[in-house]
């Protein structure tokens, strides 16, 4: 076995991301990404709950209850502060189910230079979450 065949093996292997966003309150947030964004609970942990996690096919976030938020809000629209992204296959369609649903949109769908489609939404409490899927 060569060096580099050693090196590849012994190598970890990242299997996913799950950022963390801070919220207000768990079950206003997670009631908001079930039935606006079509995410599922996987778990709310306290009592009353100040964790939780919400899944929609690969993609999970994470919500952790903070008293006030962490990053100033006028800052963060302004410099378009994402509290996170998410790659899918097909923006235009989930532009489509979001908007159908009233969800509030920071930046509507477009398609950026590098061929991309993306829009990002903004939470109850002013998260920020990119969607982006390849062009047309």
């Amino acid at each position: 076995m060569t060096d580099q065949q050693v090196e590849t093996l012994s190598k970890p292997t990242l299997i996913a991301a799950e950022p963390q966003l801070f919220v207000a309150d768990i079950a206003a947030s997670c009631a908001f990404y079930t039935s606006k964004l079509g995410f599922t609970v996987a778990f709310t942990y306290g009592e009353p709950p100040f964790y939780a996690q919400v899944v929609r096919d690969g993609a999970r976030l994470n919500l952790r209850c903070v008293p006030a938020p962490p990053i100033d809000p006028q800052r963060r629209d302004n410099e378009h502060l994402l509290s996170a992204s998410i790659t899918l296959d097909n923006a235009s369609l989930l532009f489509l189910e979001f908007q159908a649903a009233c969800v509030e949109f920071h930046q509507a769908l477009r398609t950026e230079p590098w061929g991309a489609q993306t829009f990002t939404v903004r939470d109850p409490d002013g998260n920020l979450i990119l969607f982006s899927g390849q062009g047309e």
